[in-house]
């Protein structure tokens, strides 16, 4: 009997887990280790009672098409960009620097670091994170992951809705609320080359910084050309270390903020 009738079917069989795997789509197999995870929704439900910034105006919503009458509803809503648990793109304090429409995908989908300082906020409400907070986290988890999506865990989402809760303001009218220091923004964003950054305040600087129109922290930020998220949500629910955060948000030309959806993916 010819040599090829009795090593073409020991050949085949040696080929078919091989030719099994490559057909099966590699990423299908990473979705569905995933989806065994916990996932946490960091993003507050807004609508026209939401807190937001001193400056801005209530959103409105209007009822222009119902199904009863039309077979199918249809709402039109008006508010700021800035608005809920949103994205501030460079372009939001920076002309020339990117918009909305102008950040990567790929910017998107992050390591998540979470510092905790809800024990120190508890305490002094205008407690800021500061350098050696950010040291004693990487003490203990290791080197900030370079891009990053860094999170400030303070607790204040836990005053939501409540807008006087969340502008804490004494009989002056100034307010108290916490927020980062630069040196740790600095460290964060030129050391360890983070993507990205969000907090649960409506603000970046803290409260004593913004009542007096102050807000170099954001505007240093975004002057960076990198995005960050206000007014997250949940934070006490995910991990300091090893989770996934994404972070999405509609493709509006030359926007200057929206609305974001931000969830995190536990390990």
């Amino acid at each position: 009997m010819p040599r090829s009738r009795l090593t073409w079917p020991l050949l085949a069989a040696a080929l078919l887990p091989t030719l099994a795997s490559a057909a099966q789509p590699g990423l299908w197999d990473t979705y569905a280790q995933l989806h065994e995870h916990t996932w946490v929704d960091l993003t507050h439900a807004f609508d026209k009672d939401t807190p937001h910034w001193k400056g801005f105006e209530p959103m409105q919503r209007q009822t222009l098409y119902t199904v009863d009458k039309d077979g199918f509803q249809v709402e039109l809503y008006s508010h700021v960009g800035q608005w809920g648990t949103h994205v501030d793109p460079p372009l939001h304090f920076h002309k020339g620097l990117r918009s909305v429409d102008q950040i990567e995908v790929k910017e998107q989908f992050l390591p998540l670091v979470v510092f905790d300082i809800h024990q120190q906020v508890a305490k002094n409400p205008d407690y800021v994170l500061s350098l050696a907070d950010v040291k004693a986290w990487e003490a203990k988890h290791g080197p900030v992951p370079k891009g990053a999506f860094a999170a400030l865990r303070t607790d204040w989402s836990k005053r939501w809705p409540d807008q006087a809760k969340m502008q804490n303001l004494d009989a002056k009218g100034v307010a108290h609320y916490p927020g980062w220091s630069k040196e740790a923004l600095a460290y964060l964003y030129e050391t360890r080359k983070i993507t990205a950054s969000g907090h649960e305040t409506t603000d970046t600087d803290p409260g004593l910084a913004t009542s007096k129109d102050d807000y170099s922290l954001e505007s240093y930020i975004l002057g960076t050309n990198h995005y960050q998220i206000e007014l997250l949500d949940n934070l006490d629910k995910v991990p300091e270390a090893g989770a996934l955060a994404v972070v999405s948000f509609p493709k509006i030309a030359q926007g200057t903020g929206f609305p974001a959806r931000v969830f995190a993916i536990l390990p």
